[in-house]
């Protein structure tokens, strides 16, 4: 035992040294992970690339088990697509999440990678609501579903100079993909792997609304954003309505609140905007909005004004995502019951509009905010040249052209009968969701076939193919040989109108169209003249209705009579020599 003085002596230090523990501050917190993506983490005109942007993705996924980032097939550069799932149950099942009520908001960035706004606002997106209480409540009952970039191949060929008419940022990607394709025209012809990998997602997610984000080209104007809503007079009547007296003054009238004032996209005819007014962007499946409004979903294409500096742009697309996502919450009940309204009803629907023309007749007015446009000499070419005096603004209201009407309709077959040699074709689809149910065995069907009469083609290639138009159809009922494997193909399934659209060649993206059947075109046998002049002198004796018809087209014509060899021709497609299945299109409609 210490003496009574060391003891006491002990017993203060150890007191000093409690004390001055008690005193001391206490040491300092491990700083928190840095939740800041590329963008926030730059000078306000960088956008993230593609390895930064899935890394973020893969942080948040690992931290927060309402989000999932898993890979959604192949892209043309051989690298996978993802998909970004925020789900605040858990539940990341396309199929369970449906059943649930759960209101899907779909959201693709990049398909034009120079155009990468919605990237990076994605980025903040998902992270922003699974770590704020007043935007996790929106998830109650919606999913966001993001694709954080669609064109992956163009986001790897990254340069700071293709995007010539454009405010930053400092670099990005590029338009076309690894086959040098515009996604934005690939959706119903599918040529790409991005787009086949894209069908099968969307059709399993079957989303409520849309977007798909974009910078603008073309004129200049006081708007940061532009929007292009899935046309009104294309989409089904139910979701129409929704969307024109519902949804649009919510977007607009939200966005105005955040000093974000919207616009029609900026399409017109005039010289400049104002000159003869807006007119609305019909969309064809060839487009993203054109492709998912053959579904019943509502689309929207989100384009921020090139000019505008890089910062404003991607706040400016935060805000309408974070504004859609919040009045899909509000609305979710309407936008439910229009979505089954317009299901319901497009089961029964036996006209289907295949092409369509812009009314001029019908007109509404649009208070636009533009910039005076002017000319003066150009320093290039000393001849006038159009520039738009920003020191001039003004507010007024222009011309808004944005009804169209059908220029042609067909009637609902019950179903198409596609021979299996067209496998690209039954491929497409299937990936659109459409059920094939194949003949178990040879059988003959009677159905509406079709002769192609006429059509127009492009003497330049676009996006990989001629593309054709202005398409005649002669109708004919026939009995028609199919093979044990070939695809019957019910109406009776969701995806009817998307079976009319690509099926029936007069539409204006059917696959006839861009070319899937050319090879029908080209006849194969062919006749010798001086051996077929005996036959068809033969025919003619035979058949004096024939021979009556042929003078009378010689009157009619005076080309055609001074022309033996088209006479020749026109008797030999007149007689049991001529193949039957040239010009003849392949799939038959069963009635």
């Amino acid at each position: 035992m210490l003496p009574p003085s060391l003891l006491s002596a002990a017993l203060l230090a150890a007191a000093l040294l409690a004390a001055l523990v008690l005193t001391s501050p206490p040491a300092p917190a491990a700083p928190g992970p840095d939740w800041r993506t590329p963008f926030e983490l730059g000078n306000g005109n960088q956008t993230t690339t593609h390895e930064e942007c899935i890394r973020y993705y893969q942080r948040l996924a690992a931290a927060y088990p309402e989000i999932q980032l898993r890979e959604a097939g192949s892209t043309d550069s051989g690298r996978p697509l993802h998909e970004v799932v925020v789900s605040l149950d858990g539940d990341f099942d396309a199929a369970s999440l449906r059943a649930k009520g759960r209101r899907i908001v779909f959201i693709q960035n990049g398909i034009h990678p120079g155009e990468p706004e919605g990237i990076d606002a994605s980025m903040l997106l998902a992270r922003d609501y699974v770590q704020q209480k007043n935007l996790r409540r929106q998830l109650t009952d919606v999913v966001l579903v993001i694709l954080p970039i669609y064109n992956v191949d163009g986001a790897l060929n990254r340069n700071s100079t293709t995007r010539t008419n454009q405010n930053g940022p400092e670099s990005y990607g590029f338009r076309g993909n690894a086959r040098n394709l515009d996604l934005n025209r690939d959706y119903i012809k599918q040529d790409s792997r991005n787009a086949r990998s894209f069908a099968a997602l969307f059709q399993r997610w079957q989303p409520d609304v849309y977007v798909d984000t974009h910078t603008s080209n073309g004129a200049d104007y006081q708007y940061t954003m532009t929007l292009i809503a899935t046309q009104k007079d294309k989409l089904h009547p139910a979701l129409s309505q929704y969307m024109q007296q519902q949804l649009l003054p919510a977007l607009y009238g939200g966005m105005e609140r955040q000093k974000w004032y919207l616009t029609p996209y900026v399409d017109f005819q005039g010289r400049t905007p104002d000159a003869r007014g807006l007119v609305g962007f019909l969309e064809t499946p060839r487009y993203s909005t054109g492709y998912t409004t053959l579904f019943n979903t509502i689309g929207f294409v989100t384009e921020t004004h090139m000019l505008k500096a890089y910062t404003p742009r991607v706040k400016a697309t935060y805000d309408f995502l974070a504004l859609l996502i919040n009045t899909t919450h509000q609305q979710a009940t309407a936008l439910g019951e229009a979505r089954a309204t317009a299901a319901r009803q497009s089961r029964q629907q036996q006209q289907f509009p295949l092409g369509w023309t812009l009314d001029t007749t019908q007109v509404e007015q649009f208070t636009f905010r533009g910039f005076a446009g002017k000319t003066r000499a150009s320093e290039v070419s000393g001849q006038p040249r159009l520039y738009y005096d920003r020191t001039a603004p003004f507010t007024r209201a222009i011309p808004y052209y944005n009804t169209f009407r059908p220029t042609t309709t067909v009637q609902r077959p019950r179903a198409y009968v596609l021979p299996q040699a067209w496998g690209e074709v039954a491929e497409r689809l299937r990936l659109s969701g459409v059920q094939l149910r194949t003949l178990s065995m040879d059988t003959v069907i009677n159905g509406e076939g079709y002769y192609i009469q006429d059509y127009k083609t492009g003497q330049r290639p676009y996006e990989g193919h001629y593309l054709h138009s202005q398409v005649q159809v002669r109708p004919v009922q026939q009995p028609r040989q199919f093979l044990r494997g070939d695809y019957y193909i019910s109406l009776a399934q969701p995806a009817a109108r998307y079976l009319i659209e690509t099926l029936e060649p007069q539409a204006t993206d059917s696959f006839f169209a861009w070319g899937f059947f050319d090879s029908m075109l080209q006849q194969k046998e062919h006749f010798s003249d001086y051996v077929f002049e005996d036959v068809a002198a033969a025919l003619l004796r035979r058949r004096p209705e024939l021979r009556a018809q042929l003078d009378a087209k010689k009157q009619q014509d005076p080309a055609f009579a001074a022309n033996a060899a088209a006479q020749l021709d026109w008797v030999y497609r007149q007689s049991d020599h001529y193949e039957p299945t040239h010009l003849r299109y392949p799939v038959l409609r069963v009635l």
